[in-house]
């Protein structure tokens, strides 16, 4: 009885880890360049535990349910046009290097603009960072754009290409909010990286895909729930009948 509590609890952590991770999926269906994760759960049969089978002499591992992580999917979002010379959309696995008061973060995020101070930010409001450093526009330059090496010009010529990196393992990076990424593991510089100005990459979250899953994995919650209560029921029976006077 202990080995189907366990076990379907096991379960059930699982399910709550991958209802999280759909329900961020979804709250970012409309995100520029949000990229989905899944819940990665797998069989662990525990090396010495084991439960009696019908078969005098014979057992079978117990098996529990583990959590082996959220991987990230890098599928391509569609990419639409927005007419928006800063606009742009990353073609291949590179990334955009932003400036935010934490360090240095990456992003797909191609939605950019000039803020008050003069400075290239994305929609989030952080520096976008090139080559040289963070751009630094003067109140009377005109014309900006992006070119598909990632050079940004301006009526005062070029001021420099954007910072594009990428990771040879993408798995590596961690969600750090304002659909941001960390990681520890150092970038490398995505010199053939290409961008498309004017167009902007859009979450590549499916959201009826996400939403029949969030269904499934809902009912599959409740049922084993419902496992859970009547093993529970069976336990306080089974304590009153051996409480009763013989």
């Amino acid at each position: 009885m202990e080995n189907v509590l366990l076990v379907s609890l096991s379960r059930q952590m699982a399910l709550r880890r991958e209802l999280d991770v759909i329900a961020n999926n979804v709250a970012n269906a409309q995100t520029n360049g949000f990229k989905r994760r899944s819940a990665d759960s797998r069989e662990f049969q525990m090396p010495k535990a084991a439960a009696e089978t019908f078969k005098r002499g014979e057992d079978r591992r117990v098996s529990f349910v583990v959590d082996r992580g959220t991987p990230l999917d890098m599928s391509l979002g569609t990419v639409e046009p927005t007419g928006n010379p800063l606009d742009i959309a990353i073609n291949g696995d590179a990334f955009l290097v932003v400036q935010t008061p934490n360090g240095e973060r990456f992003t797909r995020n191609g939605a950019l603009m000039v803020n008050a101070n003069g400075q290239l930010v994305n929609s989030d409001g952080f520096p976008v960072l090139g080559e040289q450093g963070v751009y630094q526009f003067n109140a009377d330059e005109r014309d900006l754009a992006v070119a598909p090496d990632g050079n940004v010009t301006s009526s005062n010529g070029n001021r420099g290409r954007l910072r594009l990196v990428r990771f040879e393992n993408p798995q590596v990076l961690e969600n750090a909010g304002s659909n941001l990424f960390t990681t520890q593991v150092q970038p490398q510089p995505a010199l053939q990286a290409r961008v498309q100005s004017g167009f902007l990459e859009r979450s590549n979250v499916r959201p009826v895909v996400e939403i029949s899953r969030m269904i499934e994995v809902t009912r599959q919650y409740q049922s084993i729930a419902g496992l859970i209560g009547r093993q529970d029921e069976i336990r306080r029976s089974a304590i009153q009948r051996l409480g009763e006077p013989i």
